[in-house]
């Protein structure tokens, strides 16, 4: 898949994999009636629980998670937090599986941050992509007077570095929605991006290479 870049270099997209492993320091106990999973912070990270919101944060920054309704309950104490439920069907293994997941997303969050970037590509005009504020600005694409906006969530940085966006925010879910809004800001229903390549394409999600862009 060919696009153009900035500068009227050529960008061409190419699929990767990469893998990555994250180190878990979980404890869990299991019976007949219920289970108990225990996760240990790393030092740095402080959690707090008001009411079913579950707050961590971190040398990044905070992020909160509502856990409300799902048949489990959430306890903290120091740098452990607790996740218990009354049985050990199916249906709960699950949700402390999910949970698991998306407090590591969290801390993930608190003590690195989640980053997107993507790629600014074009072919006739020179795309400007910029930050006011909540605003990020994208002008002259296909050389349209109006600049096209998209107001940012908060919590969620954008910075403009040459022709790469980079996305990152404490929250997984505010960043990935974030990159996906910019990149939709320049998408164009009915064309085929094969032939009419001007946009701006998510590249890296989270730290997975989906696509990189070769001059």
């Amino acid at each position: 898949m060919q696009r153009q870049g900035a500068l009227g270099a050529s960008c061409s997209l190419t699929a990767t994999k990469t893998v990555k492993k994250m180190a878990k320091n979980v404890t869990q106990d299991g019976d007949e009636k219920g289970m108990k999973e225990e996760i240990i912070l790393p030092e740095g990270v402080a959690a707090s629980l008001a009411g079913s919101v579950l707050t961590l944060k971190g040398p990044k920054g905070e992020t909160s998670r509502n856990i409300e309704g799902q048949n489990v309950s959430v306890s903290v104490e120091g740098n452990k937090v607790s996740v218990l439920s009354a049985n050990s069907s199916k249906k709960e293994k699950k949700i402390i599986g999910s949970l698991r997941a998306h407090i590591a997303n969290m801390v993930k969050g608190a003590t690195e941050g989640h980053v997107y970037r993507l790629k600014v590509c074009f072919t006739h005009f020179p795309i400007t992509v910029s930050v006011s504020g909540s605003q990020l600005l994208v002008k002259n694409f296909l050389g349209e007077k109006i600049p096209r906006k998209l107001t940012l969530q908060a919590g969620v940085s954008v910075k403009v570095e040459g022709s790469e966006l980079i996305v990152n925010s404490a929250n997984k879910d505010a960043a990935g929605q974030t990159a996906a809004a910019v990149e939709q800001i320049t998408k164009r229903a009915g064309f085929d991006t094969r032939v009419f390549g001007d946009g701006i394409y998510i590249t890296v999600k989270d730290g997975k290479d989906i696509g990189q862009a070769k001059k």
